[in-house]
């Protein structure tokens, strides 16, 4: 009786190619998150600039107990500036995250806001050129509560590059994990209220992104 005989045919079909990708992203991402993490150790947040580009640090914010213990940061930045020249206000918060690996990660302000009582009227990204680098996609989100309206400005900034969007952000984690042995990132976000000219009101928050995108390198990880 002749042996049976095995076609390979099976290996060249596009399910299992679609497996194979599958199962090799799968090793790479474990062989990524089961090394000892280079974790990052920058500059506390609290030593960040106080006055650049006509805007003055007007006040020190104070982040409570308790949204510190949800947001679970390893650093974070809330202030208050002002530019005299502009007539406005603008508001700095960061949220610095040395690893992602243990489950800590940023909080979206698109759930955040809507839970502080801030309700949605516009979303998209915007280009900001900031000195000396390369051109940033952040989100634009304009947002209202009663009477009162602000713009927010947000982005992620890992590594080496800023991110807009959240589901990038989280491929970048995985790339950076396995390549660079680091998941450290940061969140960014700006707002500026709206008193009457929303033009008026970007103008100042993209200002704001300009003249503090480059000292904000100087305590994150890069």
């Amino acid at each position: 009786m002749p042996a049976p005989s095995f076609s390979l045919d099976f290996l060249r079909s596009r399910s299992m190619r679609i497996l194979s990708v599958v199962l090799i992203a799968q090793a790479a991402v474990f062989f990524g998150f089961s090394r000892q993490e280079n974790v990052p150790n920058p500059r506390p947040l609290k030593e960040f600039a106080t006055a650049a580009g006509g805007w003055t640090l007007a006040q020190e914010g104070i982040i409570d107990k308790e949204t510190l213990d949800v947001l679970a940061a390893d650093d974070t930045l809330s202030r208050q500036y002002v530019n005299q020249d502009r007539n406005v206000v603008a508001g700095l918060f960061v949220a610095f995250f040395k690893t992602q690996r243990t489950g800590q990660m940023p909080h979206s302000p698109k759930n955040c806001l809507p839970g502080s009582g801030w309700v949605p009227s516009e979303s998209g990204k915007i280009i900001v050129d900031v000195p000396g680098d390369r051109p940033i996609e952040v989100n634009r989100y304009l947002v209202s509560r009663g009477d009162d309206r602000s713009l927010v400005l947000y982005w992620y900034q890992t590594r080496d590059r800023v991110v807009a969007n959240e589901y990038k952000a989280r491929v970048y984690l995985v790339a950076d994990a396995i390549r660079y042995n680091r998941t450290d990132t940061a969140l960014g976000r700006v707002t500026v209220p709206v008193r009457g000219d929303l033009a008026r009101a970007e103008a100042a928050a993209i200002d704001f992104v300009k003249t503090f995108f480059g000292p904000l390198r100087h305590h994150l990880p890069s």
